[in-house]
């Protein structure tokens, strides 16, 4: 690693850009074990326990449930809708300030100090929700909302760090190699998270192993963001004023929206890449909220324990880095958005299962649906990300990178809150995750009606060579080409 400037885009050398490619690789590897182990499987359903705590005296059981309510600003809220709510809250919260930080990381060079930065400060909030006991649910919701915001925040920087290491033909390699070797991360340290929680090592309790797990995640994000900040290698700003330390005034801040308003109107010219924008929106919304609802379905409606949901998901995690792999591959044979549609017909048979046929206490079958949701989930994400780097215009990719997170966030409560709501007005998550079927079939009508031909050449960039036009078949001596005289 060296503070001096490397050139604009991606490096020459073949050895340095695979060098900066695997610390690139390793913020996913970084991040994931939050996501999984904290976000995914042990803090939705222990902030739900000691919201329930707070409410009925002690957390609820499927046989005994708590329906005891919280007052928050002097408004009634069901315990059980505690965690979905704080999630919304959160990514409410990020639509607002991830503009921002997307646009005022387009204008300065130090791209992978503000992703350690804002890594950082999530990982020591991550760390610290092992201190939430008893009943102090709002410690909770306070350090989620933190954790959820600086992960965001450095997204938005990891994904614009992407189109400067890595040309357009690496880049759905490159991404779905990031995308897997997070799933292969989350994975590894949740393997050891099961081990705690099952076998419940030095005397510790239950509740006492899943705050040491929740420690475990926020210092495992915090100490392997040290490898990309180290590896990375900062760029020059190309087309925007720099950020330095003097220049960071309110009349940046207000330039910075003014780039991102200008983005939104420059999109307008784009119709495919606002087409598949949109679908991506719907559709990961409902990715996003099943993964979070997994665990909280599968213990309160379904009753399965801690260590039966953390083996579920280390499933998922494992079969995900094969997923990616392997869904990557089928890609570059049948296209990108027919992968991705296929995927999204998974999706919902997963949920109407869950939410029609899976009975109480059913382990087995609820392994399987891990087993499905593994194999699309980590191909879903990465390659939509790669789906959406050819739909941006050239020289403009991190604006359009934060616009992608920017309008991620802007919308992907609309999933949580819906579960929420139909948990509060039905009192069953059977028919809250029957909710998100509609999420799916949306963004699987608009993603069908993208033309990847037509959105590729609009934005200028070349066409992958499945997408290429067949040379025309060689004429035959003495012949031009059939036309007559």
């Amino acid at each position: 690693m060296t503070d001096a400037l490397a050139p604009p885009g991606p490096l020459s050398d073949t050895s340095q850009r695979s060098r900066e490619h695997r610390s690139w690789y390793f913020y996913d590897w970084a991040n994931s074990a939050f996501v999984t182990t904290t976000a995914t499987v042990l803090f939705g359903p222990y902030l739900t326990a000691v919201a329930e705590s707070a409410a009925c005296g002690e957390a609820g059981t499927p046989q005994s449930p708590c329906h005891g309510d919280l007052s928050v600003l002097g408004l009634p809220i069901a315990a059980g809708s505690v965690a979905p709510y704080a999630v919304t809250f959160a990514t409410l919260l990020s639509a607002v300030l991830l503009p921002l930080v997307g646009a005022i990381a387009d204008r300065t060079s130090r791209k992978r100090h503000m992703l350690a930065g804002f890594a950082w400060i999530g990982a020591a909030a991550a760390a610290c929700m092992f201190f939430i006991t008893g009943s102090n649910w709002a410690l909770g919701v306070g350090l989620l909302v933190i954790a959820t915001i600086c992960l965001g925040s450095s997204l938005v920087v990891y994904d614009a760090v992407l189109v400067q290491i890595a040309h357009e033909d690496e880049r759905d390699r490159v991404s779905s190699r990031g995308w897997a070797l997070g799933y292969l991360g989350g994975g590894l340290l949740l393997a050891v998270n099961l081990a705690i929680v099952t076998l419940e090592p030095f005397g510790l309790s239950r509740g006492e192993s899943v705050r040491v797990c929740l420690l475990s995640a926020g210092l495992w994000w915090g100490v392997w963001t040290i490898i990309p900040f180290r590896g990375l290698r900062d760029r020059p700003v190309t087309g925007a004023v720099e950020v330095t330390a003097d220049g960071e005034t309110p009349g940046m801040m207000r330039q910075a929206f003014g780039q991102l308003a200008t983005t939104v109107r420059h999109a307008r010219g784009y119709p495919q890449t606002l087409l598949f924008l949109g679908a991506y929106l719907l559709y990961n919304d409902g990715i996003q909220t099943v993964i979070y609802a997994a665990s909280i379905f599968g213990n309160r409606e379904l009753g399965l324990s801690e260590d039966v949901l953390i083996v579920a998901i280390l499933m998922v995690q494992f079969l995900a880095f094969a997923g990616a792999l392997l869904l990557g591959r089928l890609a570059e044979r049948f296209g990108n958005i027919s992968v991705v549609l296929a995927s999204l017909v998974v999706w919902v048979l997963v949920v109407v299962v869950a939410g029609y046929f899976l009975p109480v206490g059913a382990v087995v079958p609820f392994f399987a649906l891990a087993v499905a949701i593994g194999l699309v989930l980590g191909g879903s994400q990465a390659l939509s990300r790669s789906i959406y780097s050819l739909l941006i215009p050239k020289g403009k990719e991190a604006e359009y990178f934060s616009l992608y997170q920017a309008a991620e966030r802007g919308t992907s409560w609309f999933g949580t809150l819906a579960f929420g709501v139909a948990y509060q007005l039905t009192d069953s998550y059977r028919s809250a995750i029957l909710v998100l079927i509609a999420f799916f079939v949306a963004g699987f009508a608009l993603l069908a009606k993208v033309d990847m031909r037509r959105g590729i050449m609009a934005a200028g960039n070349e066409l992958p060579a499945r997408l290429r036009p067949e040379p025309p078949a060689p004429t035959e001596p003495g012949r031009r080409g059939g036309s007559r005289r």
